[in-house]
């Protein structure tokens, strides 16, 4: 048994009772205070702090419900636990709905005693951790700055500025960018210039089933579906006076999307299975690593939406069009991993720097993030060893000595036969497998790695 319960009260008018009691738990590291009612209990919690109470329902003065209903024991940090030889399944319950934990009918197994605090322990623990994640989280969001977002290049100085521009604003903001190219990151910005003082919080649209990602963001009642056994606040709601980041907003099911655009419109959610809205003040930031407005033509996202959505937008360029970031974000990463993993930082040569922009790095900055964590892991000392990278990922204009390699060679024969293909058939994806004499599927695989539009 840990020490985390190091106080407990016991509160029971019996004397035997709180002796046998303290016989069980002083072994098990409990120190142990006693009260014989309700009322100098009060007095006893004034003074001191508890982890644990056991009190018992009926006694002189004042009993164990009015004990549970007085002001002072609502502001209490402690788990309380309730005894009696006179209970039944409603009695617990009664306890339960004014604030108990748990409930212990007499008489009693000391062991029955001992594991009821076990389980008590390690919901106060899962409390604690919670209340400690709220604190660092709420820490990181007031201590993150735009400022800290590693950048050199003109195009994320504008980026920035934009976010700047448009953080004090209320509406909904769209940012467009490839798969690791730092939306979440833009998002916070935007949450941390805005001066607003409710949470960030994010969701992925694609992580979610339709019908949880309902109840996710907008919330249910008692009730609503099967296994709703209890009210559900949505994220909408929680992040009140703050910032709701929907990432990969395209996956959103088209059966939400009206709900969605009446939440940006009306300014107000209405939980599954309420009768009436309720008011909400969270700004909407959604970000897309794909073409949404592709996805408006093929009739997948609304055009009403997308334009609520898009009243200001964000185009994050992706890292091949910024190379003069490259190295600045490498050093960063570098130094971080490092820090974190108590070791000394190995310099980069003037070949790897080379490489390192000279790659177009499909992935963006995650992809460039994971290669030198995956460097550092297989490198020893002050050097550091990089892997080897995808050569017909290379920037054009950039010379390799891999360039004469017949791989080389024949992935730009390759990808020059696909595109006079696609040119042939007017963009039929499925004419041109058939020219190429291949599947579908594999074209559709070697258009996305070539990168062909």
């Amino acid at each position: 048994m840990t020490e985390q319960f190091r106080n407990l009260l016991i509160i029971d008018d019996e004397v035997a009772m709180r002796h046998m009691l303290r016989l069980v738990l002083e072994p098990h590291n409990y120190r142990v205070t006693e009260a014989d009612n309700g009322a100098v209990a009060l007095g006893i919690i004034r003074q001191e702090k508890f982890d644990v109470i056991l009190s018992d329902i009926r006694m002189p003065d004042m009993d164990g419900l009015s004990f549970l209903d007085h002001p002072e024991v609502h502001g209490l940090d402690s788990t309380i636990i309730m005894m009696s030889a006179y209970g039944s399944v409603d009695t617990a319950l009664e306890c339960m709905k004014r604030g108990a934990y748990d409930y212990i009918s007499k008489p009693f197994k000391p062991d029955e005693v001992l594991l009821t605090l076990r389980k008590a322990e390690e919901r106060q623990l899962l409390r604690q951790e919670n209340r400690q994640l709220k604190t660092a989280l709420s820490k990181q969001e007031k201590t993150f700055s735009i400022d800290r977002i590693i950048h050199s290049s003109v195009a994320m100085q504008q980026v920035l500025q934009r976010v700047k521009t448009a953080a004090t604003a209320d509406s909904p903001v769209l940012i467009n960018g490839e798969t690791g190219t730092g939306k979440e990151l833009i998002a916070r910005a935007l949450h941390s210039e805005s001066g607003r003082t409710g949470q960030f919080l994010a969701i992925n649209c694609s992580a979610i089933t339709a019908g949880l990602l309902e109840s996710e963001l907008f919330g249910h009642v008692k009730g609503a579906f099967t296994g709703a056994d209890r009210e559900k606040q949505g994220l909408f709601t929680i992040a009140g006076g703050g910032t709701l980041f929907l990432d990969e907003i395209a996956e959103l099911p088209l059966a939400l999307q009206p709900k969605l655009l009446r939440v940006l419109q009306e300014g107000e959610v209405r939980k599954v299975g309420a009768t009436r809205a309720e008011k909400i003040t969270t700004r909407v930031v959604a970000a897309s690593g794909t073409d949404l407005y592709d996805a408006v033509q093929k009739n997948l996202f609304r055009n009403d939406l997308y334009y609520r959505l898009a009243v200001v937008d964000i185009n994050l360029p992706p890292l091949r069009e910024r190379p003069e970031d490259i190295l600045p974000l490498a050093e960063h990463f570098l130094t971080g991993i490092c820090r974190q993993e108590g070791r000394q930082r190995p310099q980069l040569k003037e070949e790897d720097r080379r490489r390192l922009t000279s790659y177009r790095w499909p992935g963006n900055i995650r992809e460039l993030q994971n290669h030198l964590e995956k460097a550092l892991i297989f490198s020893r000392g002050d050097k550091l060893d990089l892997p080897p990278l995808r050569t017909r990922q290379t920037l054009p204009g950039a010379t390799d000595p891999e360039d004469y390699s017949l791989k080389v060679a024949s992935q730009r024969l390759e990808k020059e036969y696909i595109r006079k293909a696609l040119i042939k058939t007017a963009g039929n994806r499925t004419q041109a497998a058939e020219l190429l004499e291949i599947s579908l599927r594999s074209l559709m695989y070697k258009i996305k790695d070539y990168e062909i539009e």
